[in-house]
């Protein structure tokens, strides 16, 4: 199963890179919030974009995996991503790469490409499952968990930053929004994920059913609505951290195998 998820990524990534003639830029591929690229636990390593980073490399890419502040706001992980990108291209001696984004990172790269130069070094965004237009359940965790348990005051007075909480909010995303137009010359896709609660993580169905209520068909994390941006390419069957491959539920009857679709055909991108 996890090799046909490879394989679908492989192809994707092969339509993508045809259509738009730059089959050997570099990749970036950027986490979301609470997200690192490699983390190790005894001898074991996990990596944030379970096996999808070896199968871009295996198509002659070029893979750089971001790691920015885990929490902060948007403003604070974008600077940090430009510099990251920008670093790193110069190394390989690229003018533009192909970024993936997922989840919040969507709105990280958004940031940088439109307010901090980052357009000249980005030839395609996709975003995966990002919250566009903010998440019901971030609105949620401010009021509960941030306001009425004290969570800002505590993060505060043991100097952390979680500024991430506030910029995911609706509000917060639709003043952002107004605020961060698409940039000429770069091309922007998306994706989105959903899935029936019973195929959800237990630890993310109280927040499935809040933004099931409030916006509709979800991956526990993020909305279908919410995560449109550009053209959009397609609705995965998979919930928010099947979409990176790390599979959180035992499928028995009618697994969803490959998660990962096309990105786009060459028909497609001719009309």
């Amino acid at each position: 199963m996890r090799s046909r998820t490879i394989r679908g990524l492989a192809r994707t990534l092969v339509s993508v890179s045809q259509t738009n003639s730059f089959a050997k830029l570099p990749v970036i591929l950027h986490h979301g919030i609470l997200g690192f690229p490699e983390t190790r636990v005894g001898a074991m390593r996990m990596r944030y974009y379970r096996g999808i980073d070896a199968a871009i490399a295996r198509l002659g890419h070029s893979v750089v995996l971001t790691r920015v502040h885990p929490t902060a706001s948007i403003a604070h992980r974008a600077t940090q991503l430009r510099e990251i990108i920008s670093r790193q291209l110069d190394a390989l001696g690229a003018a533009k790469a192909i970024l993936i984004a997922h989840s919040m990172g969507g709105l990280d790269a958004r940031y940088a490409i439109t307010h901090l130069g980052l357009a000249d070094r980005i030839q395609v965004l996709l975003t995966v499952s990002a919250p566009h237009r903010g998440s019901s359940f971030a609105d949620w965790w401010k009021l509960h968990i941030g306001r009425r348990l004290g969570a800002f005051h505590l993060a505060t007075s043991l100097g952390l930053d979680i500024n991430a909480v506030n910029d995911l909010t609706r509000d917060s995303c639709r003043r952002f929004n107004e605020t961060t137009p698409d940039a000429p010359g770069v091309a922007y896709y998306s994706v989105g994920a959903s899935r029936p609660w019973h195929r959800i993580p237990a630890f993310a169905i109280p927040a499935y059913r809040i933004i099931q209520k409030a916006e509709g068909d979800n991956d526990g994390l993020v909305s279908v609505r919410s995560a449109e941006w550009g053209k959009t390419l397609g609705v995965w069957p998979a919930d928010h951290w099947h979409t990176i491959n790390h599979r959180m539920v035992l499928e028995l009857k009618k697994p969803t195998g490959s998660i990962v679709p096309y990105y786009l055909s060459a028909e497609a991108d001719t009309k």
